[in-house]
């Protein structure tokens, strides 16, 4: 079958994984031989797929981006010590979708806070305190993303004592995250304090 050539769709593509890996410790979970195989299993399913065009990638790409720095603004404006940022809170069964859902939303906002910290910055000259933080939120977010590839397994056992179990777990390291998220925040907003408060004062020159 021809699946017509989407707008902007390149004919080949090198895709650099290095900064996720980098920052985030990402790595590839599906083969490309298996990733493959799976695509050519399913291809009668995009016979009647929807083609992109310009005007819906810029909308898709909007949405994105809003979802994005909504997310980071909204970690922004919690920079008080006595008022420390909630993530998203949905209501979670302890069922395999139930914990999919959750995992991966968690696994989202963190990436969606690393990607409003960098900006389009490739490094950042952090605050001790903020990289230990983001280390440690590089390693939550693998969690996350672990559990939610383990719930959509149906291969791997599970009994509903396991998922209420993993359920329980995917809500402390929630609460782990909102603090090291925190942490970040405030060592961030600290150093710009000093920083701006380093800078020699300079009196208006009058004409």
């Amino acid at each position: 079958m021809n699946v017509p050539k989407r707008p902007g769709e390149p004919d080949c593509t090198w895709a650099d994984i290095s900064k996720i890996r980098r920052e985030l410790g990402w790595e590839p979970r599906i083969p490309l031989e298996d990733g493959v195989a799976s695509v050519l299993a399913e291809i009668d399913a995009w016979k009647d797929a929807p083609v992109w065009t310009p005007q819906t990638i810029e909308a898709a790409n909007e949405l994105v981006g809003a979802l994005v720095m909504g997310l980071w603004n909204r970690l922004s404006r919690h920079q008080d010590r006595n008022a420390p940022f909630r993530l998203t809170r949905i209501e979670t069964e302890a069922t395999r979708e139930g914990l999919a859902a959750l995992a991966m939303l968690r696994r989202q906002e963190l990436e969606g806070f690393v990607e409003g910290l960098f900006g389009k910055e490739e490094a950042l000259d952090l605050p001790e305190r903020a990289h230990r933080g983001l280390g440690m939120l590089s390693e939550m977010r693998a969690l996350f993303e672990g559990a939610e590839a383990v719930a959509r397994d149906e291969t791997k056992p599970g009994t509903v004592r396991d998922m209420e179990k993993t359920l329980r777990l995917l809500r402390q390291m929630t609460r782990d995250a909102e603090r090291e998220l925190h942490a970040v925040l405030l060592s961030c907003a600290r150093a710009r304090r000093q920083m701006l408060a380093s800078l020699p004062a300079q009196k208006p020159t009058l004409h």
